[in-house]
Protein backbone atom coordinates (compact mmCIF):
# COMPACT_ATOMS: atom_id res chain seq x y z
CA UNK A 1 0.00 0.00 0.00
CA UNK A 2 1.63 3.55 -1.41
CA UNK A 3 0.65 6.91 0.41
CA UNK A 4 -0.52 9.00 -2.62
CA UNK A 5 0.02 12.77 -2.69
CA UNK A 6 -3.23 13.74 -1.40
CA UNK A 7 -2.60 11.55 1.39
CA UNK A 8 0.91 12.92 2.06
CA UNK A 9 -0.58 16.45 2.00
CA UNK A 10 -3.15 15.36 4.70
CA UNK A 11 -0.82 13.90 7.08
CA UNK A 12 1.70 17.06 7.06
CA UNK A 13 -1.69 19.44 7.54
CA UNK A 14 -2.24 17.09 10.10
CA UNK A 15 1.03 17.69 11.46
CA UNK A 16 1.15 21.35 11.06
CA UNK A 17 -2.18 21.51 13.10
CA UNK A 18 -0.73 19.91 16.10
CA UNK A 19 2.31 22.10 16.05
CA UNK A 20 0.07 25.05 15.81
CA UNK A 21 -1.80 23.76 18.53
CA UNK A 22 1.28 22.36 20.83
CA UNK A 23 2.86 25.89 20.41
CA UNK A 24 -0.58 27.70 21.69
CA UNK A 25 -0.63 25.24 24.84
CA UNK A 26 3.00 26.22 25.04
CA UNK A 27 2.45 29.84 25.43
CA UNK A 28 -0.97 29.14 27.09
CA UNK A 29 1.91 27.78 30.07
CA UNK A 30 3.98 30.50 29.95
CA UNK A 31 1.44 32.90 30.33
CA UNK A 32 0.12 31.34 33.57
CA UNK A 33 3.28 31.52 34.65
CA UNK A 34 3.69 35.21 33.98
CA UNK A 35 0.64 35.97 35.40
CA UNK A 36 1.27 33.68 38.15
CA UNK A 37 4.58 35.44 39.05
CA UNK A 38 3.45 39.12 38.37
CA UNK A 39 0.64 38.40 41.12
CA UNK A 40 3.06 37.09 43.08
CA UNK A 41 5.51 39.78 43.14
CA UNK A 42 3.36 42.07 43.72
CA UNK A 43 1.76 40.41 46.43
CA UNK A 44 5.27 40.24 47.94
CA UNK A 45 5.77 43.57 47.33
CA UNK A 46 2.82 44.63 49.36
CA UNK A 47 3.77 42.24 52.38
CA UNK A 48 7.16 43.93 52.39
CA UNK A 49 5.92 46.92 53.30
CA UNK A 50 3.83 46.16 55.49
CA UNK A 51 6.82 43.71 57.27
CA UNK A 52 9.28 46.83 57.10
CA UNK A 53 6.69 49.11 58.94
CA UNK A 54 6.03 46.72 61.19
CA UNK A 55 9.77 45.87 61.77
CA UNK A 56 10.38 50.28 62.09
CA UNK A 57 7.63 49.86 64.65
CA UNK A 58 9.04 47.00 66.69
CA UNK A 59 10.45 48.80 70.47
CA UNK A 60 12.33 45.24 72.07
CA UNK A 61 13.82 42.27 71.09
CA UNK A 62 10.92 40.34 72.09
CA UNK A 63 8.67 41.57 69.93
CA UNK A 64 10.84 41.40 66.91
CA UNK A 65 10.64 37.82 67.66
CA UNK A 66 7.25 37.54 68.10
CA UNK A 67 7.40 39.31 64.38
CA UNK A 68 9.60 36.93 62.82
CA UNK A 69 7.74 34.26 64.23
CA UNK A 70 4.43 35.66 62.77
CA UNK A 71 5.80 35.71 59.28
CA UNK A 72 7.36 32.67 58.94
CA UNK A 73 4.25 30.38 58.87
CA UNK A 74 2.44 32.38 55.90
CA UNK A 75 5.29 32.83 54.43
CA UNK A 76 5.90 28.83 54.10
CA UNK A 77 2.09 28.18 53.35
CA UNK A 78 2.69 30.89 50.14
CA UNK A 79 5.78 29.54 48.93
CA UNK A 80 3.73 25.49 48.95
CA UNK A 81 0.47 27.01 47.14
CA UNK A 82 2.84 29.20 44.88
CA UNK A 83 4.85 25.50 44.00
CA UNK A 84 1.69 23.69 43.88
CA UNK A 85 0.33 26.57 41.95
CA UNK A 86 3.52 26.05 39.09
CA UNK A 87 3.76 22.63 39.50
CA UNK A 88 -0.19 22.43 38.09
CA UNK A 89 0.36 24.74 35.40
CA UNK A 90 3.36 22.79 34.36
CA UNK A 91 1.51 19.74 34.73
CA UNK A 92 -1.78 20.67 32.74
CA UNK A 93 0.82 21.65 29.50
CA UNK A 94 2.59 18.28 30.29
CA UNK A 95 -0.91 16.77 29.88
CA UNK A 96 -1.84 18.38 26.72
CA UNK A 97 1.62 17.74 25.35
CA UNK A 98 0.66 14.16 26.31
CA UNK A 99 -2.46 13.64 24.84
CA UNK A 100 -1.00 15.25 21.69
CA UNK A 101 2.12 12.66 21.67
CA UNK A 102 -0.71 9.28 22.63
CA UNK A 103 -2.89 10.19 19.84
CA UNK A 104 0.05 10.71 17.23
CA UNK A 105 1.36 7.67 18.19
CA UNK A 106 -1.73 5.79 18.16
CA UNK A 107 -2.06 7.01 14.49
CA UNK A 108 0.77 5.73 13.39
CA UNK A 109 0.84 2.62 14.89
CA UNK A 110 -2.71 1.92 13.15
CA UNK A 111 -0.87 2.80 10.11
CA UNK A 112 1.67 0.92 10.62
CA UNK A 113 -0.54 -2.17 11.46
CA UNK A 114 -2.52 -1.37 8.11
CA UNK A 115 0.67 -1.37 6.11
CA UNK A 116 1.31 -4.73 7.42
CA UNK A 117 -2.17 -6.12 6.92
CA UNK A 118 -1.81 -4.99 3.56
CA UNK A 119 1.52 -6.08 3.03
CA UNK A 120 0.74 -9.82 4.33
CA UNK A 121 -2.61 -9.78 1.61
CA UNK A 122 -0.42 -9.30 -0.88
CA UNK A 123 2.47 -11.51 0.38
CA UNK A 124 3.60 -14.20 -1.75
CA UNK A 125 3.15 -17.56 -1.43
CA UNK A 126 5.11 -19.53 1.38
CA UNK A 127 5.82 -16.18 3.24
CA UNK A 128 3.39 -17.17 5.95
CA UNK A 129 6.21 -17.89 8.46
CA UNK A 130 7.88 -14.14 7.83
CA UNK A 131 4.04 -12.23 7.80
CA UNK A 132 3.22 -14.62 11.71
CA UNK A 133 6.78 -12.96 13.01
CA UNK A 134 6.16 -9.45 11.70
CA UNK A 135 2.50 -9.15 13.13
CA UNK A 136 3.98 -11.25 15.93
CA UNK A 137 6.49 -8.10 16.61
CA UNK A 138 4.23 -5.03 16.16
CA UNK A 139 2.04 -6.92 18.44
CA UNK A 140 4.76 -7.02 20.78
CA UNK A 141 6.06 -3.49 20.41
CA UNK A 142 2.11 -2.11 20.78
CA UNK A 143 2.29 -4.02 24.26
CA UNK A 144 5.62 -2.62 24.86
CA UNK A 145 4.36 0.45 24.49
CA UNK A 146 1.23 0.31 26.64
CA UNK A 147 3.27 -0.41 29.24
CA UNK A 148 5.70 2.08 29.12
CA UNK A 149 2.30 4.36 28.89
CA UNK A 150 1.22 3.01 31.98
CA UNK A 151 4.93 3.09 33.76
CA UNK A 152 4.90 6.77 33.03
CA UNK A 153 1.76 7.44 34.07
CA UNK A 154 2.07 5.78 37.38
CA UNK A 155 5.57 7.68 37.78
CA UNK A 156 3.92 11.02 37.22
CA UNK A 157 1.40 9.78 39.97
CA UNK A 158 3.95 9.14 42.59
CA UNK A 159 5.84 12.19 41.80
CA UNK A 160 2.64 14.10 42.41
CA UNK A 161 1.84 12.55 45.58
CA UNK A 162 5.56 12.82 46.65
CA UNK A 163 5.63 16.81 45.48
CA UNK A 164 2.40 16.93 47.72
CA UNK A 165 4.14 15.27 50.83
CA UNK A 166 6.73 17.42 50.70
CA UNK A 167 4.90 20.89 50.81
CA UNK A 168 2.47 19.53 53.18
CA UNK A 169 5.83 18.90 55.12
CA UNK A 170 7.44 22.45 54.77
CA UNK A 171 4.13 24.13 55.81
CA UNK A 172 3.95 21.63 58.59
CA UNK A 173 7.83 22.27 60.19
CA UNK A 174 7.45 26.10 59.52
CA UNK A 175 4.25 26.54 61.61
CA UNK A 176 6.11 23.92 64.12
CA UNK A 177 8.92 26.84 64.31
CA UNK A 178 6.30 29.64 64.37
CA UNK A 179 4.88 27.97 67.33
CA UNK A 180 8.50 27.23 69.08
CA UNK A 181 9.23 30.57 68.57
CA UNK A 182 6.38 31.97 70.00
CA UNK A 183 6.85 29.91 73.31
CA UNK A 184 10.35 31.75 73.79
Amino acid sequence: MALTADQLIAAQKANLETLFGLTTKAFEGVEKIVELNVTASKAALTEAAGTAQAALEVKDMQELLALQASLLQPMAEKTAAYSRHLYEIAQGTSTEFGKAFEAKASEAQQTFVNLVDSASKNAPAGSETAVAVMKSAVAAANNAFESVQKAVKQASDVAEANFNAVSAQAVSAAKSTATATRKR
